[in-house]
């Protein structure tokens, strides 16, 4: 895993960051930042030393969407298999929290959207404003945003293009908390520092469910569930956990 100079990448106690950085253009997305997030949720997903990753973006801004220069070239920020921004379409089995400053637009926001978690400043700003645009929100927004929060709120975000700030993010339950601007990164990384406490095969099997579960008829809910985590308590790291508990220490989690 290298950086690129668009995309920068960084692991720290089983943390990775993943900086957008492109802050002349505001973030918005070219072909080789989505190449370069697409490497980054694969070396998330292989690697058992990284439990949880953080997508931002440099400058005080998280995305701005597409790059509207290199669209007019012909220039599409899709990696096949992956989607928009290298992860719209296929996020990765692992947590993945987006700490959002400044703008989270168009596409920027449909990959807010696509993260677990969003940690958004006060002052940021969540839409999907392609319809300004002449465009459409094809990458994932029509598709997310009405099972994020409300249908009519979201159905208002895609038919007047306008953006919702941080605050209001978090009011109607699309952030998971608003926090002062400058300091999305850094809370972000609070509560990635929570999850990464906790044992891996756990944490995948637990993102599955949720996502997954969406689908499920309620006849063969608990079925669905069980394929995913029955083979989880026969692990080693389960067996861990109990023993930490009884010995009043932190487990040594192996994704075993």
């Amino acid at each position: 895993m290298s950086d690129t100079q668009e995309v920068l990448v960084s692991v720290e106690d089983g943390v990775m960051t993943v900086i957008i950085n492109r802050p002349e253009a505001r973030n918005a997305a070219t072909k080789a930042v989505a190449e370069g997030i697409a490497a980054a949720m694969d070396e998330l997903d292989s690697n058992n030393d990284i439990r949880v990753a953080i997508i931002s973006g440099a400058g005080g801004t998280f995305c701005a969407g597409m790059d509207l220069k290199g669209f007019l070239k012909g220039e599409i920020p899709v990696v096949e298999g992956r989607g928009f921004a290298g992860v719209a379409e296929a996020p990765p089995k692992k947590p993945l929290i987006a700490a959002v400053e400044g703008y989270a637009l168009a596409g920027g926001c449909e990959l807010a959207l696509a993260c677990d978690l969003i940690v958004a400043s006060e002052e940021a700003k969540f839409g999907i404003s392609e319809v300004k645009r002449g465009l459409v929100a094809a990458g994932g927004g029509l598709l997310r945003l009405p099972r994020q929060i409300a249908p009519r709120l979201a159905l208002e975000m895609a038919l007047t293009g306008e953006p919702i700030d941080g605050k209001r993010a978090a009011e109607i339950g699309l952030a998971n908390r608003a926090v002062p601007a400058g300091s999305a990164l850094a809370e972000a990384k609070k509560l990635a520092a929570l999850i990464v406490k906790n044992a891996p095969l756990a944490l995948i099997a637990s993102k599955r469910v949720m996502v997954e579960q969406q689908d499920w008829s309620t006849e063969e809910m608990f079925a669905r569930q069980g394929e995913i985590v029955n083979p989880v308590f026969g692990t080693e790291d389960a067996q861990e956990g109990a023993v930490a508990f009884a010995e009043k220490r932190a487990p040594v989690w192996k994704s075993k």
